[in-house]
């Protein structure tokens, strides 16, 4: 089979989407039967080298952006390649296809709560997504809880939806452990990244030796100054803000932090918090549907994002004892539920049936 992917996330330095997509190029050199398939990663600009092993991959390249590129030029390199299958990772596709579509949705935040997005760019997901999801052969999504939500913001059958959990990956660094505590990931207002500044300036104020590390680029709306807000706790020494590290780098970061915090409200998954229980990282998350289905009793859950209640928790994940010891254990048994092997093997499957 010729199998078409929509390659535009792996461009630049791939973060969300792009990470999903390499992940499972990267797992599907491991699946046997790949060699009787080959993929054509579809972009408007040309990819970095990827190391692909034994794969067939070929290239096709033409110059446009966003949903023009998409919904116009997408369709022509399907079709100029004769591909049996176009996957689209990214949440949208082609209305008009000349092949079958596998579209994967992450999430519908953007249906569920049209508050946090600009009309504009809100009204174009929704509609483009619910075409795209209509029109597509099979949908792909991560947890029970965002196929709920799909069938219920976007009016797809259930029974088109096909329920994949992604895998975790382990980054693997050898610093020592610091009183380090680590937010990693996109910054929306509905993570609460703010809160969290807050909770740890009120814990950092009686144990001086804590730091904070948030690592993400800054895509609230209504707009969030976290440089006006760590100037203003005072802190600015023992709290840093960087829009996106490398690899190695976050490896790092993982290997010397000693609590994660990922106070989001609204997730399709929510990978980050996975990827640090399994670098052995205590993890304190929002009590929500999703979080109880992704975590399990792996993860300290709060009621609400209150700075109270974060310094709390962080407070009790820092400190060495029986509930940081718990937690830690548990999250190292959570993990082992997630596969990227077994994530790009079912995804093929998807893809192989839809034709």
């Amino acid at each position: 089979m010729r199998i078409a992917i929509d390659a535009r996330e792996l461009t630049g330095r791939p973060t969300g989407v792009g990470r999903y997509l390499s992940r499972i190029l990267q797992a599907w050199t491991a699946v046997p039967g790949m060699s009787g398939h080959e993929l054509v990663l579809c972009a408007p600009a040309a990819l970095a080298p990827l190391d692909l092993g034994n794969l067939r991959v070929a290239h096709a390249v033409a110059p446009g952006q966003g949903t023009v590129w998409e919904q116009w030029t997408l369709p022509g390199l399907v079709r100029a390649q004769r591909a049996d299958v176009l996957f689209a990772p990214a949440y949208t596709a082609p209305i008009v296809c000349p092949a079958p579509v596998v579209l994967t949705i992450h999430d519908v935040s953007y249906a569920a709560h049209p508050e946090w997005f600009a009309w504009r760019d809100g009204f174009r997901r929704r509609t483009l997504s619910r075409l795209a999801a209509w029109r597509a052969a099979r949908v792909i999504t991560e947890s029970d809880f965002s196929k709920r939500e799909i069938a219920r913001h976007l009016r797809v059958d259930p029974a088109r939806i096909e329920v994949i959990y992604l895998g975790v990956s382990t980054l693997l660094g050898t610093a020592p452990r610091e009183p380090l505590v680590l937010y990693v990931g996109s910054i929306f207002n509905r993570r609460h990244v703010g809160a969290l500044v807050e909770g740890f300036a009120r814990l950092a104020a009686r144990r001086r030796e804590i730091r904070l590390a948030i690592v993400g680029d800054n895509r609230t709306r209504p707009w969030l100054d976290l440089d006006a807000l760590v100037a203003g706790s005072g802190l600015s020494d023992r709290i840093h803000v960087r829009s996106y590290v490398p690899d190695a780098e976050l490896a790092g970061l993982y290997a010397r932090a000693s609590a994660f915090v990922f106070l989001s409200e609204y997730e399709g998954f929510g990978l980050p918090p996975l990827e640090a229980m399994a670098a052995g990282i205590p993890v304190a998350v929002l009590d929500t549907a999703v979080a109880r289905e992704i975590y399990g009793p792996a993860a300290a859950y709060l009621p609400r994002p209150d700075p109270d209640l974060i310094a709390a928790s962080l407070d009790r994940l820092l400190a060495e004892g029986p509930e940081r010891e718990r937690l830690v254990q548990a999250g190292a048994v959570q993990v082992e539920r997630y596969s990227w092997r077994e994530c790009a093997h079912r995804t093929l499957q998807v893809l192989l049936a839809a034709p």
